[in-house]
């Protein structure tokens, strides 16, 4: 296949909650293009996009997965994203670098945890979207509420372009509202062969007013278009032209339906990802920042210096570090020379691939709009990588915080250094896999986003890498805050090197939501640049451990009241030592607090057992935000502390007789009540003193 004009391109992400078969979708997207001659089914661990042995086993994707294929003449570049919590980090990185996406919703849970989740991730990055209603042939399932559901929760205004002929057990078809005709997909053929035939007389006057909705949706876009809707006369293909121009603003959603199990409804999503999502061309060019600190734009076409950016990092077998690349101006060939921008080391482009999941094409370049895998040993996650003699660093990939961390040791001291190297190769490939070292007990710690991201982590470990590990058990990061504010001045002077070094701050902390602030105040507005950010650069230096128990700081608004100048031996060595003194000193003053990660955890279980779970999360140190019942089953919406929640899949099961299911997502760091606050310094050996017991301190 030879290289398409960008006007024949799509980039595009598949992303959903977990179990809402977005999987599945992708594998019939990939038999229906040809890419794949037999489709996989998760279930029984042969989807071709779940690659990892830890996927098939699980039945989840836990990586985001590449792959390339083509519809009516047009290449869709396809990254098939997770829906488990623990892994958001695949999709935030994944919608970094897409032009459009694909929501998945299930027919029966509708808009879920995660949905909402990676939906206002991509209203972040301005993703035009697509959404899919799959499973229409459960048992439960209703279109129309999830319709409603896209309108509630996340803000959406939904256009259902299909409807579906029926539900449950009597789904049989769709009725595509643009083209005016039902389709029926041939099981024998499994859905290859689409029958069309007329709207069916039951569904006529539903079809009819969604036909309505449509037209009018469209007419709102164009003056002239709403003179020729009012008079009868805006035709289909003007309203298939505008729908693409409303759907790439963001004026809507066009809302398709099918059964992806029964290979229902996907080539009508195809056909709604060349009409309506954009291609690389008609999107504004990006922008960043060059050498000088100015801002710099780079237009999306191949006669521009060439500009990627790499999203993610994975380690092959055979090839070695690939980096994931999008390139968004000009055109490199396999073996050019670029510059990484972070770095400011020139690397070569070692070998470009066109990836299918684990699977890899050699090609000969890569050029503006497409996407690919590249040998490049010293990239990381984030880099922009650029012409030589053009440089230009775009806006880097923001990624989370760790929430848990867990100790881990090889079973023989002679896998200590091997393990060191794998680990480093695992956290290239994850930002939210960390490692550090547990200054009071000496074991090396892995910290990441929940149980199964940090299982995952130890169980690639054995299998990938062949080393034996012991590990702990998970425990929470927890971090240190400030309930008051409080004042606190430091002063450094010091001969190091044979030159008088001084410094002086004073500082102000005050509590704030989350986060670390840092701020010049008035005072301190008239002071030399060089000193303001030597100041800075000791207050950001010194967050990392709170004076309880060594905890990062979170939550606190830093000021810089003043700053004594000496006329002769000011230094930023000085100011940037005096700073972080100043610092602890005034975190120590301010009524220091200990704060733990609280998850939103949302709870579907039958009717009858809502009791016994509403007692259990407030057992839990939880509490419950609502309840809504949907149908035969109730969601209960509940915040609790991480460190209640190990176990607790277990535990629910008890309770429900395995009829329940829950989700979690790190909501934010809250204070740790004064009684829990009390247990865990002394389980942590930490000295208590009177003011425990009010929980300060």
């Amino acid at each position: 296949m030879g290289r398409p004009g960008q006007e024949s391109i799509r980039n595009i992400g598949i992303m959903a909650h977990i179990d809402a078969g977005k999987t599945t979708v992708t594998e019939r997207i990939l038999f229906y293009t040809g890419r794949l001659h037999r489709m996989g089914d998760v279930d029984h661990g042969t989807a071709a996009m779940d690659w990892m042995p830890q996927e098939r086993e699980r039945g989840i994707t836990i990586t985001a997965a590449a792959t390339t294929c083509t519809w009516r003449d047009h290449r869709i570049n396809i990254i098939d994203t997770p829906g488990h919590v623990d892994f958001t980090v695949e999709v935030e990185r994944s919608l970094r670098v897409l032009d459009g996406a694909v929501a998945v919703f299930c027919g029966v849970g509708g808009v879920e945890p995660q949905s909402e989740t990676v939906w206002h991730q991509a209203d972040r990055y301005g993703v035009p979207r697509l959404a899919f209603v799959n499973k229409l042939d459960r048992q439960g399932s209703d279109f129309d509420m999830v319709l409603g559901m896209m309108r509630e929760r996340l803000g959406a205004k939904p256009l259902p372009v299909c409807i579906p002929i029926g539900s449950g057990s009597d789904f049989s078809g769709i009725v595509h509202v643009l083209d005016g005709v039902a389709m029926r997909f041939d099981q024998e053929s499994l859905g290859v062969e689409i029958h069309t035939e007329p709207v069916p007389a039951g569904m006529k006057e539903r079809y009819e007013a969604a036909r309505d909705e449509m037209w009018e949706a469209a007419a709102l876009l164009d003056d002239r278009a709403m003179e020729r809707y009012f008079a009868g006369e805006l035709g289909r293909e003007e309203v298939r032209s505008l729908i693409r121009r409303g759907t790439i603003e963001g004026r809507f959603v066009p809302v398709l339906c099918g059964s992806a199990l029964r290979n229902a409804g996907i080539q009508p999503l195809l056909d709604a990802v060349v009409d309506w999502l954009p291609s690389p061309s008609e999107l504004p060019a990006v922008t960043g920042t060059a050498p000088d600190g100015r801002a710099a734009m780079r237009q999306r076409t191949e006669d521009e210096p060439f500009t990627a950016l790499v999203f993610k990092i994975q380690s092959d077998d055979h090839l070695g570090r690939l980096a994931y690349m999008r390139v968004y101006s000009g055109v490199a060939a396999d073996g050019d020379t670029v510059l990484n921008n972070r770095t400011g080391r020139k690397d070569r482009l070692a070998r470009l691939l066109r990836m299918h999941a684990d699977k890899r094409t050699h090609i000969e370049e890569i050029a503006a709009g497409d996407i690919a895998a590249v040998g490049l040993r010293g990239a990381a996650t984030g880099d922009t990588l650029t012409d030589m003699d053009h440089p230009i660093a775009l806006e880097p990939i923001v990624f989370p915080d760790p929430v848990m961390q867990m100790a881990i040791e090889p079973e023989s001291t002679r896998d200590e250094k091997a393990l060191e190297e794998a680990l480093a190769d695992l956290t290239g490939e994850d930002p939210t896999l960390r490692t550090g070292i547990d200054e009071d007990s000496g074991q090396l710690l892995i910290r990441g986003m929940g149980e199964l991201h940090l299982e995952i982590v130890a169980d690639r470990l054995k299998r990938e890498k062949r080393i034996k590990v012991r590990t702990g058990r998970p425990q929470v990061s927890y971090r240190e805050g400030v309930s008051d504010r409080a004042e606190a001045e430091s002063e450094f002077e010091r001969e190091i090197g044979g030159r008088r070094n001084f410094g002086h701050a004073r500082l102000a902390v005050s509590p704030i939501r989350s986060g670390i602030e840092f701020v010049a105040g008035s005072r301190a507005a008239e002071l030399p640049a060089g000193i303001v950010e030597a100041v800075r650069t000791g207050v950001m230096g010194a967050v990392g451990a709170g004076p309880i128990a060594g905890f990062p700081l979170d939550g606190i608004r830093i000021e810089l009241v003043e700053a004594r100048l000496h006329e002769s031996d000011s230094s930023e060595i000085g100011y940037s030592t005096a700073a972080a003194m100043a610092l602890r000193n005034a975190v120590s003053s301010a009524c220091p607090i200990l704060k733990e990660p609280v998850m939103k955890v949302d709870v579907v279980c039958p009717g009858e057992y809502v009791g016994d779970v509403i007692g259990d999360i407030s057992a839990r140190r939880g509490r419950v935000s609502s309840m809504e019942p949907r149908g035969e089953v109730s969601l209960v919406d509940a915040r609790v502390p991480l460190a209640e929640l190990f176990g607790y899949t277990t535990s629910l099961r008890s309770l429900t007789q395995g009829r329940a299911s829950y989700t979690m997502q790190f909501l934010e760091f809250a204070e740790v009540p004064p009684a829990a606050a009390l247990a865990l310094k002394q389980r942590m050996g930490i000295a208590c003193n009177p003011a425990d017991a009010a929980g300060r301190g």
